[in-house]
This record gives structure tokens, sequence and C-alpha cells, in this order.
């Protein structure tokens, strides 16, 4: 029997895959009992007896996505699962005409696919993160009476998830009050590396791996009043605009860190004490996990406008700051460098729960028995 994770295409998506599918293969914290919902009294048992793993003897993890997107990227060569499956599929919303039709077609026919291997793998639940790579597999599921848990990263439903809502077992975000799991699968450390902030001595300006062209903008524009005022610059430019960022730095004559892809974002993010951002879901639980103040510039062309939805989330909590790229007011942005920054920083501190992973793991552990 087998625990069959889908979905991605993007980051954002497959970042909660990789999370709760490491929660599930190394064990979790024991000292956790109470998650929010009810673990079945057997699990709870079954757990003090396997403490390596959260996956019972005879269970497996299963990985089905798509050819297209991120997902082979991520997970064609994860050992961690038993098999992994990526079907020729593609998005649908944004497609017209024939090319609709034809993407109809291939989900239809990745549908069939799936709800064969789903019977092969003897499969106990489903889960699924959204993404057109999870259509398939999530309906499949249905089709099959096969238990389905979606995960919804973002404040705006994307439009797969909003779909199959209804129909699925149980539904995780951590924006809805009626979530039965309200934590996001982060990492330990970004929780490790929080601190209170009070005043900005150091400002990250974070555009994503891939960069932002608002953002470096910005930064670029301020760097010469934030040198002014002894501010330390550290900058995700991304991978393709690194060299041009950091030769204008030199050309003006300042010290700034300049990054695109990093595995020391936790570590960045502990040393700063100002962010100014793009809202994607991980990011934005991230600088909360590290109670880190952020102005948030969502992306203006993201889909549902989900990233300034996910802003506005903290905004109206009163932890946040928001612009669009197209009201970036410099002055306004200044401003909150004299800002006094504890109580937001402590108020994301409180927002924020940990064990999202785990509370994920155990819950698709309790369907595997």
């Amino acid at each position: 029997m087998s625990i069959i994770m889908t979905g991605g295409g993007t980051g954002g998506h497959l970042a909660i895959v990789k999370a709760v599918k490491e929660k599930l293969v190394s064990g979790a914290d024991k000292s956790v009992q109470d998650s929010g919902f009810r673990i079945p009294k057997e699990a709870s048992q079954s757990d003090a007896n396997h403490n390596s793993s959260l996956l019972t003897p005879h269970s497996s993890l299963i990985y089905i996505g798509s050819t297209k997107g991120q997902d082979k990227q991520w997970f064609a060569e994860d050992e961690d699962f038993e098999a992994k499956y990526f079907f020729e599929t593609r998005g649908v919303i944004n497609q017209r005409g024939l090319r609709k039709l034809k993407s109809l077609w291939m989900m239809f026919h990745a549908m069939r696919q799936a709800r064969k291997l789903l019977k092969k793998h003897d499969a106990k639940v489903v889960f699924s993160v959204g993404g057109f790579s999870s259509a398939a597999t999530a309906i499949a599921a249905k089709t099959l009476r096969i238990p389905l848990v979606i995960h919804e990263q973002n404040a705006a439903l994307g439009s797969l998830n909003k779909l199959l809502k209804p129909y699925a077992d149980v539904f995780i975000s951590s924006y809805l009050e009626e979530s039965p799991i309200k934590a996001y699968p982060i990492k330990e450390i970004f929780f490790e590396k929080a601190r209170i902030r009070e005043r900005v001595e150091t400002v990250i300006f974070l555009g994503g791996s891939q960069g932002a062209k608002a953002i470096n903008e910005l930064a670029l524009s301020l760097a010469p009043e934030l040198k002014k005022r002894g501010i330390k610059i550290i900058h995700q430019a991304g991978a393709n605009h690194i060299e041009t960022v950091q030769k204008v730095y030199e050309a003006l004559g300042i010290e700034a860190e300049v990054f695109g892809f990093t595995t020391k974002l936790a570590d960045y993010m502990h040393e700063a004490d100002l962010a100014i951002a793009r809202a994607g879901a991980s990011t934005l639980w991230e600088l909360c996990a590290t109670a880190l103040p952020t102005l948030f510039i969502p992306y203006p062309y993201a889909a549902s406008d989900h990233q300034y939805h996910n802003a506005k989330f903290l905004v109206e909590k009163e932890l946040a700051w928001l612009m669009r790229e197209s009201e970036i007011d410099q002055e306004k942005v200044l401003a909150l460098l004299d800002e006094d920054l504890t109580e937001k920083s402590r108020g994301l501190m409180e927002t924020v729960e940990r064990d999202g992973s785990e509370q994920i793991a155990r819950l698709l552990r309790s369907y595997a028995q």
C-alpha cells in the first residue's frame, strides 16, 4: 500500500511535497502530539514503535507529476520515492481554442493512466499540492474513492484546488480558519534563526532565485541613501542578474552581498532587520518564521493575483507593508527605516506555527494505516 504525492509545476508547490516527504521518511519529533487534528489512537501507538519514520513497514511513497514544469528536476532522481511517474500534461486554464482541447485530452489520458497506477500501488491516500501536474491524479483518486488531501499554499485558491475543494477529504490552508492544520510546512532552520528586530541596520531585497526587475531597480535606487545611513545591503538579484547588479553597486562605490539561488537563505534572513520581497507563499511564511518585518511588492502577473492576497493577509493583521509595483514610492520606503520594528517582529513570530510538515505527515500516515 502507498501514499501518493502529486502536483507541482513550480517550486512553490514542489517545496511542500519535499517538506512533507522528508518528514514521512525521516520521522518526526515525538513530543508533538497535539497537531490540530485527531490522530487515530493506533497511529499514535505505532509512532512509538517506528521512531525512525512516519511510514508504516509495508507502505511506500510514490510521486506522480508532469513532464512540464519543474517536477522532474526536483524528483526524478529522488530515491525516497519507490517510484516516480511523469505524465504528458500541461495547463488548461490559460489555453484557448484547439490548444485547450488538446490540453483536456492530455489530461483525460493522464487520468486513465493515474487510475491504473493508483490501483497498482494500492494507494491509500493521495496528497495533492495543486497545479496542473496534480489534476489527473487528484481526479483519478476521487473516481476510485481514494481519500484526497489537498494543500493550498496561497490565500487566493488556485483554479484546480478551488474546483476540487468540495471533494477533498481534507483541505489544508494556512489562511482559512476552518483548516484542520494551520501550520505551513517550513524548514526548522527558519524558526531557529528567528530573532526580534528593533531598528534597521541591514536590509535584504528578495526577488527570488530568478530575480525581480522592480525589486532590483528599487534596491539600486535606494542604495546611496542606505549607504549614507550606514545600512548594510543583502540582495537576491536572481541568477541571471548577479553580474549586472554587482557592477552597478561597484560603480556606486557600495558594498553589497549579491546572490541568486542560495542554500543560506535562513542565514541571510537572520542577519537582516527589514526585508523587501515578493509574496510567494513559502517566502512569506519563512519571513514570518524568522520574525523579519517585510515590505511586500507582489508579482503583478501571479495567477489570481495570489501574491497580493498572501501579503494582504499579514497587512490586515498590521504585521507587514504592501506596495503594488505600479505604486512604489521611494520616500515611503525610506520612511520604514525609521520605524520601531519590535511589535511587528514579535507579532510575526506569534503568527506562524511550527511542525506544519509533521502535522501533514501524520495525517497522511493515519490514512496509510
